[in-house]
């Protein structure tokens, strides 16, 4: 008892040093949600608050672009993981021999295609005179260039351009510009590769946490149709390398048919420009038909005619088979997305949009849709 009385004195002395909480006055009563300044103050609080996400976004629109094009590359790689996962791998060594694979495809493409390609385009750049004068062999485009001067201001345009052999310099704004565009470009693609690589590999761990958020009652709901959303964007991306790869072979059948110049510099132009949804057949068709209108009109007339089919093929044959018709989407749609995208982020906004609407079209169809019907 002896013992217990200093711990009950301290515990006293403690209890009565224990600081009091200091008056901020009574409280008042609860804001009316009804009056109008509550109304002008959330507002005022919502205006202040996009203006600034904006400036923000702007601020670091570069670095957003960058995470998007990456999170878009990690979404199209993703089943290819999943099919090596299927087959006992781990996560991790699927993603290794992922990116393994994609290191030794680039390391053979630079080796092999590249010196041809950069030769060829440069010789396509210094004959670029000379095939915009031939073009006057044709009868009907010598006519609108006596007419309208079309030839003849382009080809004035070709040889200011080319003159002195400083084309990479005039079209990069001088030797700065040239030096810039490659740092920039070098910079860029280390940074996607680096975060496509990371974001591949972390997939399922963040996609977790991110679906913690989520109330637990509707955490499944939002989780599948997550995966559908991921799902679409790998088989758009996944389909739409292929499509571009089979449009490339493509052009160098062609040209090996019609003996064209420039065969693979052509079909590398077609396989980039492939990659475009909407508009990228119509820019690669136009760059081959005007190289095999410098050889001949009939060479031309037959090239423009069978891209027509080969692209008519892999609209109605080649593209759902790939697809699977998981990206069904509404022709107006896609322009309506292509045009918004393009106006948005420029060439990166124009890819993005169709997979993009898929994804929007998709919630449409099992969140918004359903609830209006049963109101």
């Amino acid at each position: 008892m002896a013992k217990l009385k200093p711990l009950i004195r301290r515990r006293k002395k403690s209890a009565k040093a224990a600081p009091t909480p200091e008056d901020f006055g009574v409280r008042g009563e609860p804001l009316n949600r009804t009056h109008p300044f509550y109304f002008g103050f959330l507002t005022a609080a919502g205006a202040i608050t996009s203006i600034t996400l904006l400036r923000a976004l702007a601020s670091i629109s570069q670095v957003f672009v960058l995470i998007i094009i990456s999170l878009f590359f990690a979404a199209g790689l993703n089943p290819s993981v999943q099919f090596f996962q299927k087959r006992g791998l781990k996560r991790g060594q699927a993603v290794s021999a992922i990116v393994l694979s994609v290191i030794i495809f680039l390391a053979l493409f630079f080796w092999v295609a590249i010196p041809p390609i950069v030769d060829q385009i440069n010789l396509l750049m210094k004959n670029a005179p000379t095939i915009i004068s031939d073009l006057k062999n044709n009868s009907l485009i010598n006519n609108l260039n006596n007419h309208y001067g079309i030839i003849d201001a382009l080809q004035s345009k070709a040889e200011s351009t080319i003159k002195d052999g400083q084309i990479m310099v005039k079209a990069f704004g001088g030797v700065i510009g040239v030096g810039k565009a490659v740092i920039s470009g070098v910079v860029a693609s280390l940074t996607i590769m680096i975060l496509t690589l990371y974001f591949l590999a972390t997939l399922p761990t963040a996609t977790k946490k991110v679906y913690r958020i989520i109330p637990a009652s509707r955490r499944d709901r939002v989780s599948k149709l997550s995966d559908a959303i991921v799902y679409r964007i790998g088989v758009f991306v996944g389909g739409q390398i292929t499509v571009a790869f089979i449009a490339g072979l493509f052009t160098i059948i062609l040209g090996l048919s019609l003996n064209l110049p420039y065969k693979t510099a052509l079909a590398m132009l077609v396989l980039i420009c492939g990659l475009i949804p909407l508009i990228g057949h119509f820019l690669g068709i136009s760059v081959v038909t005007l190289v095999a209108l410098s050889k001949s009109p009939t060479a031309a007339i037959i090239s423009f005619i069978a891209y027509v089919i080969y692209v008519q093929i892999e609209n109605y044959l080649i593209m759902p088979r790939i697809m699977a018709k998981s990206l069904s989407i509404p022709g107006l749609v896609t322009i309506i997305a292509v045009m918004i995208g393009s106006s948005l982020l420029g060439l990166v906004g124009g890819i993005l949009a169709v997979p993009f609407a898929a994804a929007v079209l998709l919630i449409l169809d099992e969140v918004v849709y359903p609830r209006t019907d049963i109101s």
